[in-house]
């Protein structure tokens, strides 16, 4: 059964400046972390600025998307444009992967071949970058429920700010006990928290894009609810789906028995209302078939047979 997102109301226009307060902050701190770790040659501050790099162009990916995602369904896109959040996480998500194992290339080459680190460098921009990190936090907190993308920039900047106060740790070391090592090993450390959090997040918008079943929602359930439906013989063909991260469509062909189909209009609006009520299931096309004349052997999912293809060796597609 889905549940309720519990989407923060939050005026689109508040929201969008929040973001942009983030987007500045995360920049200016990405270009100190990068000048920092330069000149201090810590690799784990580069790391971390690379790490917040993304997390801007996230944000900037993300306040970009929630501008186009406004716009109202068109001719050339009939479903709307709010499926290019679930584009931008992708992005993101892809871009954090790549930016993972860079740095966990680098940090191997530093191991073999320490630098010298200037430690009290590491530790004022690690501290710097703490406090912009939960900024960033805090501006998107309250956003985070009712969006993919932001949601995942909250965790994120949860991540760098853990990140930061490793690189604290590690700049601290260096300062007392000179160990080199430390700061590589930060960054190899970072860069598979990073691969973690990309790895575990960028399943959902795959999902979503590839037009697979909501996650919380089980599909049996709605095909069993379908089926004991007063009117109902069976149901086939059948495609549930993410039109957006909020918006579930479900379309399908359903056969009626003699007396559920003398009731037509009925038995449709019972249903119609069935899966707004107990499945959250607002955009529903349903197919509706006399049981003397529906397809037969039809799979239940998808439009061919169900043994998945016809005489000829090719799925069968029946019209819809």
């Amino acid at each position: 059964m889905p549940h309720d997102h519990g989407h923060a109301h939050i005026d689109p226009e508040s929201g969008d400046k929040r973001v942009s307060v983030a987007i500045w902050a995360n920049a200016l701190l990405t270009v100190a972390q990068i000048v920092g770790g330069i000149l201090s040659g810590s690799l784990a501050l580069i790391a971390d600025a690379l790490h917040n790099f993304s997390d801007m162009a996230s944000l900037v990916i993300a306040f970009a998307a929630r501008k186009i995602a406004r716009r109202p369904a068109d001719e050339r896109m009939t479903f709307g444009y709010g499926r290019i959040e679930i584009v931008a996480a992708l992005i993101n998500y892809t871009t954090l992967i790549l930016v993972g194992f860079y740095l966990i290339y680098e940090g191997v080459m530093r191991m073999i071949e320490p630098t010298e680190v200037a430690g009290w460098t590491v530790v004022i921009l690690g501290c710097v970058a703490l406090a912009v990190d939960t900024l960033t936090a805090w501006l998107t907190y309250s956003m985070q429920k009712g969006s993919v993308n932001i949601r995942a920039l909250f965790l994120h900047n949860l991540s760098d700010a853990l990140a930061s106060v490793a690189v604290i740790f590690g700049g601290t070391l260096i300062i007392l006990y000179d160990l080199r090592w430390v700061d590589p090993a930060i960054t190899i450390g970072i860069a598979l928290y990073i691969l973690y959090l990309a790895f575990t997040e960028i399943g959902g918008p795959i999902r979503t894009l590839m037009l697979g079943s909501p996650p919380d929602l089980e599909c049996g359930d709605v095909i069993d609810a379908l089926r004991g439906a007063d009117g109902v013989a069976d149901v086939h063909h059948v495609h549930l789906w993410q039109m957006q991260e909020h918006e579930v469509a479900l379309d399908c062909h359903i056969v009626l028995t003699p007396k559920g189909w003398n009731d037509i209009e009925t038995v449709k609006a019972e249903i119609k209302a069935m899966l707004a009520d107990r499945f959250n299931i607002g955009h529903s096309t349903l197919e509706l078939e006399h049981e003397d004349r529906a397809h037969e052997d039809a799979a239940l999912y998808g439009h061919g047979t169900a043994g998945g293809a016809g005489k000829d060796g090719h799925e069968d597609v029946y019209p819809a």
